[in-house]
């Protein structure tokens, strides 16, 4: 399957069927479902909203600045802006971001060392090292295990969603199985009418739909001839739950009509800003795991001419999504996760056919965490002056997912369930990675 392909979201009729297999209990659970969990830690959060930045974000030009490296490096992105925390400088196009510092932190030593966008994609959002016979699960398909359906979540809205596209890089299930696949919501949150599949038709109002599901029952003669069959019953179940999804509140969660135009536009009237603010609805209502695939970073060619379009972007978006989860309420219980793969390179590529790019750097990039009981205003760890390499606190992808998995209350190095039976870990240490790691004990 090619690219484009896996990156499309399901078709209408499938996305459906998975909703309702997992809401109404109609598949059987297969022997990782019918595994016991481990005992769950005290939790100081319960949600978490994941700002993926597919293609790689310039660390150098957003939560690591480097102003005296020198125009090689900084290209015409020479200014920094002071936050509301002293000390903590961030790039020039983030002044809203630079406000809302102190309920965040920044981790500048992050690193991997791998430069490929699927095996950094995996590193990152596993916690392990590709290889070997095991496809390890994502941090979201493990949050769905351990948050989702097997703990009691009963909600007809998944317990894990990926706003608006497949991230189609790597499996983010694994070995768990397809109970623990995202719902991928396809449409555009910025759209008139956000069509999410399976859901929400952007050609279908909501008197047709009724107006449909009449004709069906009109024409469903077997059921009305055998009202008390068991199977006859069963389908009427999903037939309920289905509708319900559609007309009920569950489908009514994604009409962001209901918001205040204002805080619209606040977020801005793109489809990143679009997403922040339907990831909140959705932890609002329980979901316990949100991705929000922000594509559009691998700028291998002319990358400021890029950033100068997306950086307010992802500025504004991110900036009112910390805002409305804190008047909400919901900032303290709610972990927000911003990363990429990698980084870019800090060394600009002036020459053609780049004509001012930033390569692939997995060797040293950042991530930012807020909320959910990380404290904010801080930064872990640091690059050296031109942003190219670690210079003290290494941060190991595992480092990060452990420190998640712990807010959460899920333990870490608790044993995950597999259907081999074999003896794994939640989340691994960094050790395998490289020496100085750790969980993130600056920040909680």
């Amino acid at each position: 399957m090619n690219e484009k392909q896996t990156e499309q979201a399901m078709p209408r009729r499938q996305a459906l069927k998975c909703m309702l297999s997992g809401a109404a209990g109609m598949a059987l659970a297969d022997r990782v479902a019918a595994q016991t969990p481990p005992a769950p830690r005290p939790a100081t959060a319960k949600a978490v909203i994941q700002i993926w930045m597919w293609g790689g974000p310039p660390h150098t030009d957003t939560f690591d600045p480097k102003p005296d490296a020198g125009y090689d490096y900084c290209g015409p992105f020479r200014q920094v802006i002071d936050t509301n925390v002293p000390g903590i400088q961030i790039g020039q196009y983030l002044p809203r971001l630079a406000q809302q510092a102190d309920k965040y932190s920044i981790i500048r030593s992050m690193t991997h060392g791998v430069n490929g966008h699927e095996t950094a994609a995996y590193i990152v959002q596993t916690g392990h090292r590709p290889g070997g016979r095991l496809v390890y699960p994502s941090l979201g398909a493990i949050v769905s295990k351990f948050r989702g359906y097997d703990a009691g979540y009963t909600s007809l809205v998944p317990p894990y969603i990926v706003l608006t596209r497949a991230q189609g890089r790597f499996d983010e299930a694994g070995f768990l199985g397809s109970r623990y696949k995202p719902f991928v919501t396809g449409g555009d949150p910025n759209a008139r009418r956000f069509a999410v599949e399976g859901v929400v038709s952007g050609n279908i109002s909501d008197e047709r739909q009724i107006s449909r599901r009449g004709l069906l029952n009109s024409l469903d003669s077997l059921k009305q001839a055998m009202p008390e069959d068991p199977v006859a019953k069963t389908l009427d179940t999903c037939e309920e739950k289905a509708y319900e999804m559609i007309l009920g509140d569950a489908g009514k969660l994604f009409d962001l009509s209901t918001e205040d135009n204002a805080l619209r536009q606040r977020y801005g009237r793109n489809t990143f800003g679009q997403s922040c603010l339907m990831a909140r609805r959705l932890v609002e209502a329980g979901v316990p795991f949100v991705t929000i695939n922000y594509g559009g970073w691998d700028t291998h060619k002319q990358h400021f001419e890029t950033m100068r379009r997306t950086l307010p972007q992802l500025d504004g978006g991110m900036a009112t999504l910390l805002e409305d989860l804190e008047s909400h309420g919901l900032l303290d219980s709610t972990i927000v996760w911003w990363s990429g793969e990698f980084g870019r390179s800090p060394k600009v590529a002036w020459s053609a056919p780049w004509n001012g790019g930033r390569h692939h750097f997995g060797q040293c990039f950042s991530a930012v965490l807020a909320g959910g009981g990380f404290k904010g205003g801080r930064v872990v760890g640091a690059s050296d002056a031109t942003g190219e390499h670690v210079a003290e606190r290494p941060v190991y992808p595992p480092d990060v997912l452990g420190s998640i998995c712990e807010r959460l209350g899920i333990d870490p190095d608790a044993s995950l369930p597999n259907a081999r039976g074999l003896d794994l870990k939640i989340m691994p240490s960094g050790e395998e990675f490289g020496e100085g790691g750790g969980r993130l004990k600056e920040l909680v």
